[in-house]
């Protein structure tokens, strides 16, 4: 560990946890809230798969931006700002009375949280070790994996009690909380005994980044089997267990709360394990390579199953999909410090933009399928199928390429 002191660094990283608590509660509230939007405002899968993107979108949109910035101004600065942002989208929301104003709100949103894993990844690079970055990065996503636990039973069980727009006001009023812990815990760029990265490169652009071999490499995995990834747990699992399992809205959070808290405890274990793996000298590389198929091989049972891939096999295809969350630590490391924060954001807004065209995309797929006078069952399987094809083409990508 390099740069902040053992107890600074925990105090650091519980600040940003507690941020990124807030922001996987709002990627994810939209699963737990399809029935009830789409029932008040008469929403369509299209409509359904393009207010959860919004958030995407807009969280993607910011990336490029964020990435200089983080490198110029720090975690801190850069953080503070955001999160106001993300309090106006959420306030935004609870107050919007059609879908055009939902859509524009979950972009805010999306942009408002768009630096709470990037910062804290950018700050991570410089201030920790090789083998606790990994550690970190997986109990950031253990965290998010409690946020979308929190999206989940806790949330439908507070609909009937307050309704969803109070519970965007209560997610506005603990964003404000971890603003405020930003402000109070976070060293100020170059405080921790590092040179402030400005001063030692002049060139901000994304050029290097671009270029770069490893990050080309990455970059389908990213986009299509972890952006996709995400897009099913955050939003299609839910639809999948109640127009084919025939479950209600109350089962269905269940259901996501049984995924997010198989994701919680997968990340739990990644962070013990990271550490112990890169002392061995077993490569990020070779964990994504062994362990993709596997998540292919999941995918594909689900889609033949149908309406009895319940919450335990979309748990089983998320799980297994986390070997994929290695590779946004790995793209960091593979830059020199000064330009973490671009090649951070850079990998990130792949990914997001991702999870928009994936999520966006299955619900276009759906609707075209439908209006085609298709069953449910064959077009979220033909859906889901169309996402396998490309996923199984990104892997081969991923085996082709050399980083």
């Amino acid at each position: 560990m390099s740069g902040l002191g053992r107890q600074r660094a925990v105090l650091v990283f519980l600040a940003f946890a507690f941020a990124y608590f807030f922001s996987a509660v709002l990627r994810a509230i939209t699963a737990t809230l399809a029935p009830t939007l789409t029932s008040e405002f008469a929403l369509s899968a299209q409509e359904l798969g393009l207010l959860a993107g919004g958030f995407f979108f807009g969280f993607a949109a910011t990336q490029l931006p964020l990435g200089q910035w983080l490198d110029r101004h720090g975690p801190r600065r850069v953080m503070l700002g955001f999160m106001g942002v993300a309090i106006a989208g959420c306030l935004a929301f609870a107050f919007a009375g059609g879908f055009t104003a939902l859509l524009a709100a979950r972009v805010l949103c999306g942009v408002g949280v768009s630096a709470c894993l990037m910062a804290p990844l950018t700050g991570f690079r410089y201030w920790l070790s090789p083998p606790a970055q990994l550690r970190a990065n997986s109990w950031m996503l253990m965290t998010g994996s409690l946020g979308m636990l929190a999206s989940t039973v806790p949330v439908q069980w507070l609909l009937p009690l307050i309704g969803w727009r109070p519970v965007f006001w209560g997610l506005a009023a603990g964003i404000g909380l971890a603003t405020a812990a930003i402000a109070w815990l976070l060293p100020g760029w170059g405080a921790a005994g590092d040179a402030e990265p400005a001063a030692t490169d002049p060139d901000r652009s994304y050029a290097r980044v671009w270029v770069h071999p490893y990050f080309r490499r990455m970059a389908p995995l990213g986009f299509v089997n972890y952006g996709g990834m995400i897009a099913i747990q955050s939003l299609w699992a839910g639809p999948w267990m109640v127009r084919l399992g025939g479950l209600d809205a109350i089962h269905a959070a269940r259901g996501l709360f049984a995924i997010n808290f198989a994701m919680l405890l997968t990340f739990w274990s990644w962070g013990w394990l990271n550490p112990w793996l890169a002392r061995r000298g077993i490569s990020v590389e070779r964990m994504i390579a062994w362990g993709t198929p596997i998540s292919l091989l999941v995918l594909a049972a689900n889609v033949l199953a149908g309406p009895a891939a319940g919450a335990a096999s979309w748990a089983a295809y998320c799980v297994s999909s986390t070997f994929l969350s290695l590779a946004q630590p790995a793209v960091g490391m593979a830059f020199p410090r000064v330009l973490a924060g671009r090649a951070l954001s850079a990998f990130n807004l792949v990914v997001f933009a991702g999870v928009f065209s994936v999520q966006w995309g299955i619900g276009l797929i759906i609707d075209a399928l439908l209006a085609l006078g298709w069953t449910p069952l064959s077009a979220f399987r033909a859906a889901l199928a169309t996402f396998l094809v490309a996923s199984v083409a990104c892997y081969a990508v991923f085996l082709r390429a050399k980083g």
